[in-house]
């Protein structure tokens, strides 16, 4: 039986910056889950929004019907080149920010995990499964 307030060989202390660093990896992890959606979405629309363009090319009329919110408008085919155009070129943007944001994530996760790991070695998992 041990005394209380001993520790047994696999305890080990958690100092309160092992517990914030443990927790800023966490975060960061839920984030860098958050991106992957987020991402995923913003590729989605580039690729509709260069289906939309393509499809426009190939239409022959001077006012095509554009969707604004809820409703269609008739509008003519240069504004709407134009503003497909706009709309593909900041989910572009948004895109690379996104990516960059991950990349980011990424590094700072894997120096938490060199921390980490180097302190409590396998008492610890880090790892998705």
């Amino acid at each position: 039986m041990q005394q209380q307030g001993s520790k047994s060989g696999s305890e080990m202390e958690v100092t309160w910056e092992d517990q914030q660093n443990i927790n800023t990896f966490s975060r960061l992890n839920n984030r860098f889950h958050d991106l992957d959606d987020e991402i995923k979405s913003a590729k989605e629309k580039c690729e509709n929004l260069d289906d939309a363009g393509n499809e426009l090319i190939l239409a022959d009329e001077e006012m095509v019907r554009f969707q604004i919110g809820e409703v269609f408008a008739h509008v003519p085919r240069d504004d709407v080149e134009t503003k497909i155009e706009e709309m593909k070129e900041a989910t572009c943007k948004s895109l690379e920010k996104l990516e960059e944001e991950k990349k980011s994530i990424v590094t700072q996760m894997a120096a938490l995990k060199k921390v980490l790991y180097a302190k409590f070695k396998d008492s610890i998992n880090l790892e998705e499964d």
